[in-house]
């Protein structure tokens, strides 16, 4: 049976998101808290909480042991089982950059599920830095990720980008602007690394007018005339104007789309990828 004081301070974590705060909350110190989460996680043989500096958020197993826990506390056998319940035949946890998410493949991925009812496909759109990161840790099994081509990590496959300088058709910028505003993806984004060092590289004064972590937050700044942005050919719209080298803005180029796996892959995310392969290659092809 489980201790269900312990199951008390968890499920008090993870609805203050620290252990400080949750401290507070069960009259207990950070430490002693943090104690018996770790007591609970051995007890129970799953890791309930993912540790990241400060922040703290339940893994997949922390978040069924939630569940058992909010409102009226269950019996410990019930909690026991939430988290020790198996799921699917297997699973795979996807990672895609959110203009791949925005595009046709969220149709290819709802196929495969259906093609696979006993699979579990986790999918998850994010910035490529933080994907590139997550597969490195073991969080993903697959990832399509942003990368400039001499990135040395191993692919199973890879292919060139079309990017773009934009502008909204309706209300362009002002390209002989003292300062040029401009618009993307918070720090660490490949597109926003790329902007910054052309126009640095030809001289031209820069700040940034606007930062989202949402594409389709971007795509409406440019639309409005907020400032100029790189996007990739499918993310381009049609109230948007791509500039051209004549214009003193060439296509950003040397990035590129890696599909990435971890290295112990499952059969189930290597067909996965065979999938995802297929229809990157389509794309370049259309794009050709």
């Amino acid at each position: 049976m489980l201790d269900l004081e312990l199951l008390r301070s968890f499920v008090s974590v993870v609805d203050a998101g620290g252990f400080t705060r949750a401290g507070e909350r069960v009259h207990r110190t950070q430490s002693t808290v943090s104690q018996q989460i770790r007591r609970l996680e051995e007890d129970l043989g799953q890791t309930l909480l993912n540790r990241d500096g400060r922040a703290v958020t339940p893994t997949e197993a922390g978040e069924r042991e939630q569940a058992a826990g909010i409102g009226q506390q269950p019996l410990a056998e019930e909690a026991r089982d939430v988290v020790a319940r198996p799921g699917p035949d297997g699973a795979v946890k996807l990672g895609i950059p959110e203009d791949f998410a925005a595009y046709r493949l969220a149709k290819l991925l709802a196929a495969f599920s259906r093609a696979h009812p006993n699979l579990r496909l986790d999918v998850r759109a994010d910035q490529s830095l933080n994907l590139k990161r997550d597969i490195e840790r073991g969080e993903l099994d697959l990832a399509l990720l942003k990368r400039g081509v001499d990135d040395t990590r191993a692919a199973i496959a890879a292919w060139p980008e079309q990017v773009h300088w934009v502008t909204s058709k309706s209300h362009p910028v002002n390209l002989d602007s003292g300062s040029l505003p401009l618009i993307g993806f918070p720090l660490g984004c490949i597109y926003r690394t790329r902007a910054i060092h052309a126009l640095e590289s030809a001289g031209r004064a820069w700040h940034m007018a606007y930062t989202s972590s949402s594409l389709a937050a971007i795509q409406a700044a440019v639309a409005a005339g907020m400032g100029l942005s790189i996007l990739s050919e499918m993310s381009v719209q049609s109230d948007h104007r791509v500039l051209t080298a004549r214009e003193g803005f060439a296509p950003i180029d040397r990035t590129e789309v890696a599909l990435v796996a971890s290295p112990d892959a499952s059969p189930a995310t290597l067909r996965l990828a065979d999938r995802l392969a297929e229809f990157c290659d389509k794309v370049q092809a259309k794009a050709a």
